[in-house]
């Protein structure tokens, strides 16, 4: 709750001059537990220095919103804080806002393509990882996190969907579909919500809904004996269980070992 006050506080304080933001920030990094994460970068004395140079200000105030958003990301998770660091350090003028808010133009959009297009035939660059990957992280949950980390330690998931079977055996209606164990198996918080995280995990590209099965019919077996699968089954009368399966994408595996502790 005295985040939240210190939020508006020094949102206020962006509109005056960058000495007061970097002030605001300075206080935020405190209230948030994170001060070792800043102060660590070596800027007592640039601090001082800031307070006589509005120059200086902001671009102190700038990486000082960049290690704090790193700090969280990495260690704490916690996604929530670009968007409050983004209220509190103002986008420069000239360039580009993250979102939908302001876009780029023609010129600027073919720019961007042919600097692409340059730094893929420079010979020697490796670039460390996907540039999507930052977005993506702050568009995750935690308990989305498990289910990649799952995937991606334990395989491919078992999912089912429920189909009545009609008495002449002419078509199929469907009862319930991605029916999985993902829920537990992963430890997650929201078991309910898995749905939900399945249908953004894919909306990212990190994982598909195959048809195909998996090799192990044993797991098939435990999942249809699952009572939300009992219920389904049950509750249509005439019905059939059709075997899926859920995996990751050539590009959510990617994601995964750039991205997650997976020695755990």
């Amino acid at each position: 709750m005295t985040d939240d006050v210190e939020l508006v506080r020094y949102r206020a304080a962006r509109e005056e001059s960058p000495v007061e933001m970097l002030a605001g920030l300075a206080r935020l990094a405190a209230g948030a537990w994170l001060r070792s994460a800043i102060w660590g970068l070596g800027t007592s004395v640039r601090l001082a220095r800031a307070t006589l140079d509005p120059e200086e200000a902001t671009r102190l105030a700038r990486e000082l919103s960049d290690g704090l958003r790193g700090y969280a990301r990495d260690i704490l998770g916690v996604a929530e804080l670009d968007e409050r660091l983004r209220s509190l350090v103002p986008t420069p003028a000239g360039q580009r806002m993250d979102g939908d808010d302001q876009a780029m133009s023609a010129q600027a959009l073919r720019d961007y393509g042919a600097d692409l297009l340059r730094r893929s035939a420079e010979v020697g660059v490796d670039d460390d990882s996907h540039p999507a990957y930052a977005r993506i992280l702050e568009q995750m949950a935690p308990d989305e996190a498990r289910i990649l980390r799952l995937l991606a330690t334990e395989g491919d998931q078992p999912a089912i969907d429920v189909r009545s079977s009609p008495l002449l055996g002419l078509g199929s209606q469907l009862v319930a579909e991605g029916l999985t164990m993902i829920g537990p198996e992963a430890g997650l918080r929201q078991v309910q919500r898995v749905a939900s995280y399945l249908n953004n995990l894919y909306r990212l590209g990190l994982i598909w809904f195959s048809k195909e099965p998996i090799e192990d019919p044993v797991r098939y077996q435990v999942l249809e004996a699952q009572p939300e699968v009992l219920s389904a089954i049950k509750g249509s009368g005439r019905a059939k269980s059709v075997q899926r399966s859920v995996r990751l994408t050539p590009f959510g595996h990617d994601f995964c070992v750039a991205c997650l502790p997976l020695d755990f």
